[in-house]
């Protein structure tokens, strides 16, 4: 078992390829990534589809791996560690929010948030459903508790999941088109909840389709064909880039 120890949020991408092997032959999804990421940075991440931007997330939070180069978080390697030992630091150390929510759904919302904290065995058991309803009220739908997934709204199930992925106390969010699925009221009240955990000194990682979101985070990352063809601190010229690409 790793040590599980938080990392600090600096997130340092050295040469990163990755390809996939399918019928057609060998797809570059990323060609020669190199990124660095400050701890406290909110970062949105834009391309079009097929541009490697999800990959690119899927490469930083542990779910995949690189073919080839170096990711390290803090001061680790992370595709050194083994399966077990990656789920173990994900838990840790990266909140996963997805487009789908991804919610179990023969459990409640309670239970939930507080699956992360029972795999990892962060908080101890009588100290994890206060924490899990704490969360559950600081995105506000505490009142939803006791319910099952597919009983809320989109909107509903989209903050429980943020909840979920803030149960181990991360320092990185990583999202990928966390909105995507939401009306647009709904999607503000989402990223009301990112900017605060910004606040926080969260770094936050998005990807999205969202012209609005670039304009309130504080850096811009475009790729397209699997290659960062901008990095910008967010400004006007920074914002009329990213439309192209949205």
């Amino acid at each position: 078992m790793i040590n599980q120890e938080k990392e600090k949020a600096f997130i340092n991408l050295r040469n990163v390829v990755k390809r996939f092997e399918g019928q057609g032959g060998v797809f570059t999804a990323l060609d020669g990534i190199n990124l660095n990421i400050s701890s406290g940075e909110y970062v949105a991440i834009v391309g079009k589809s097929g541009s490697g931007k999800t990959t690119l997330l899927n490469m930083i939070s542990g779910i995949d791996r690189p073919t080839s180069g170096e990711i390290i978080i803090g001061n680790r390697l992370i595709q050194s560690l083994t399966e077990s030992q990656m789920a173990v630091w994900r838990g840790i150390n990266i909140g996963v929010v997805f487009q789908f929510f991804q919610l179990l759904p023969t459990l409640t919302v309670l239970e939930n948030v507080m699956l992360p904290m029972d795999f990892c065995n962060t908080f101890p058991l009588k100290e994890r459903k206060r924490r899990a309803l704490l969360l559950l009220k600081k995105v506000g739908v505490e009142e939803q508790a006791d319910k099952f997934p597919s009983s809320l709204s989109g909107g509903e199930q989209q903050r429980v999941a943020i909840a979920r992925a803030l149960a181990n106390e991360p320092q990185i969010i990583a999202a990928d088109e966390p909105t995507g699925n939401l009306d647009s009221r709904t999607a503000e009240m989402v990223f009301e909840i990112f900017d605060g955990l910004v606040e926080e000194g969260k770094t936050v990682i998005l990807i999205t389709h969202d012209r609005d979101v670039v304009k309130r985070v504080k850096r811009c990352i475009t790729l397209a064909d699997g290659r960062i063809i901008d990095d910008i601190p967010v400004n006007k010229e920074a914002i009329g880039n990213s439309r192209e690409v949205l």
